[in-house]
């Protein structure tokens, strides 16, 4: 039967280097020596900061494999800055500013909860000034942009509220007026913006809290 230690080692990919020096180790090798460390002994949690910085697009995909074989059967805490490899991996998310919890939910319930429009982006061909006065014409629409773009298309951008889908207008439009929808995409809030709108309404927050403070600190003088 194999040992724990050489369950782990295959288990991390590292048993053809089990004979060298971790000095003489890549920088992948030596994450893997890392991970394997926190994995003996099959603890019930297991905390990885920053697992994959410095290795490169393949290694990187295997850690992230790794790592998700890994929830199968332990508590996996994920520390990174690096937002898609959290979308990735992670099932639930949060989001620590200044030292606050500022969000916990899944990756998908964030971005749906800080989508506050639906955003359409299309290639159509037609005439831009018409393209224009179709798109301004239909109500629901906002934020409606017209724009030349490559082989003769025109790229039209344009959000709604959150429970409103005009698709289905804009193409009996489109079909009327002879404009071909040449591709049409919706586009989702990205952790990215998730974060940096979340931890700027904490910044926000704390400035608000200090001018109040100030301002009542003034008035006891």
């Amino acid at each position: 039967k194999k040992s724990m230690v050489e369950e782990v080692m295959e288990m991390v990919k590292i048993t053809d280097m089990k004979n060298r020096l971790i000095k003489n180790l890549s920088k992948g090798y030596r994450q893997r020596v890392g991970l394997a460390q926190a994995i003996l002994g099959y603890p019930e949690v297991i905390i990885l900061d920053e697992p994959t910085v410095g290795l490169d697009p393949k290694q990187i995909i295997e850690i992230r494999d790794l790592i998700k074989s890994l929830k199968k059967k332990h508590t996996v805490i994920l520390s990174s800055h690096i937002l898609s490899e959290v979308s990735a991996v992670c099932d639930n998310i949060l989001i620590i500013s200044k030292g606050r919890l500022v969000a916990s939910d899944t990756a998908e319930n964030l971005s749906r909860l800080m989508q506050r429009a639906n955003v359409y982006d299309m290639l159509i061909q037609g005439e831009k000034e018409s393209l224009r006065k179709i798109f301004s014409e239909i109500q629901v629409l906002k934020n409606i942009r017209v724009e030349d773009a490559a082989a003769g298309l025109l790229a039209v951008h344009y959000e709604t509220d959150e429970k409103i889908d005009p698709r289905a207008v804009v193409f009996r439009i489109l079909a009327k007026a002879d404009y071909p929808i040449m591709e049409l995409t919706t586009s989702r809030v990205s952790l990215e913006d998730v974060f940096m709108e979340l931890t700027n309404q904490d910044e926000q927050a704390d400035v608000k809290e200090y001018s109040e403070g100030e301002e009542k600190n003034a008035g006891n003088l």
